[in-house]
């Protein structure tokens, strides 16, 4: 659905993005995940037909965006971080202003379609100046929805939101992820963890990793870290696993009867894990995947990429 090619945008002598290239198919969330300026907006922006690279190539649905701009304009839904709003417009009629901009048929259906889509049937007819900014962002959710598009760019979708807020707004991004493609820019680490399928790790214009989450905890350590829970002392535990092969580490946990096991990378141990406790005749209670969480990657991964760049 997505496909970006060796992607580098100048502006003068600065470089925003360098030779940057991924994939994103129907149904998966991608996060594009960076400190500010990373290079997440000019990305968007060159995938919504906003402004052309400088060289590279990017397609949405096998359209180029630049050869076939308007083409991809109509398979693309954008809400950047500052929603373009009209606070004396109501909901109802800021979206038929956008349909009409848009050429969208069947108006009135598809502005209810999206109103009950992002939750705003009974703030519908409230002035957009009257909302929450909550749901404001819903409102800018529905007018990136009207024209039904293949591929969803939300930029910075929770910024400025309560706690609240952010929880709603994630969940309402996963349901739309089901049916599209969504890219989703962000600085929240958690978010990306919680909400992406897959996360695109940029510093200073170029990509230093991606994967699923899982992945990068896997490149980042080359091991794999288990928390196993059973009805047994932890001294019990850590007997009965220290001589398993492909572990490395094994030492108890943050409770009585739990213990952590570090592993190499590349085999899923969780099933011999299994086996050992039930045929000891214990209780197993939980076998559970843990690691470095998506903040602490994040951390290293920018980190070393900076001080890389220093030495040379």
């Amino acid at each position: 659905m997505i496909q970006v090619e060796s992607l580098t945008k100048l502006y003068g002598s600065h470089v925003a993005i360098q030779d940057v290239s991924f994939k994103a198919k129907k149904g998966e969330i991608l996060g594009l995940l960076g400190p500010n300026g990373a290079g997440k907006t000019t990305t968007m922006r060159i995938l919504t037909a906003y402004m052309p690279p400088t060289e590279g190539s990017a397609s949405i649905a096998g359209f180029d965006v630049v050869a076939q701009s308007l083409d991809v304009r109509r398979r693309v839904g954008y809400m950047p971080e500052t929603v373009p709003l009209y606070p004396e417009m109501s909901v109802v009629e800021y979206l038929a202003y956008m349909g009409a901009l848009r050429r969208v048929e069947d108006i009135d259906e598809r502005i209810e379609t999206v109103v009950e889509e992002v939750g705003l049937v009974e703030r519908s007819q409230s002035f957009i100046g009257n909302l929450s900014k909550g749901l404001r962002q819903r409102v800018g959710l529905a007018q990136a929805l009207l024209h039904e598009p293949d591929v969803l760019i939300l930029d910075e979708p929770t910024i400025g939101l309560d706690p609240a807020q952010i929880i709603e707004v994630r969940k309402l991004i996963q349901e739309l992820g089901r049916k599209r493609t969504v890219v989703l820019s962000t600085h929240i680490l958690p978010e990306a963890q919680q909400v992406c399928d897959r996360v695109l790790i940029l510093n200073k214009g170029r990509i230093v990793a991606k994967g699923t989450p899982a992945d990068l905890q896997k490149q980042l350590e080359g091991v794999d870290r288990f928390v196993v829970q059973a009805g047994c002392k932890s001294s019990k535990l850590l007997k009965l696993f220290k001589d398993i092969p492909g572990v490395s580490e094994v030492q108890k946990g943050l409770q009585e009867g739990m213990i952590e096991v570090s592993s190499e990378g590349g085999q899923d141990l969780r099933p011999l894990f299994a086996r050992r406790v039930v045929e000891a005749g214990i209780d197993l209670l939980e076998i559970r995947s843990t690691g470095l969480d998506l903040e602490k990657i994040f951390v290293k991964l920018t980190k070393d990429d900076i001080q890389t760049g220093e030495e040379q």
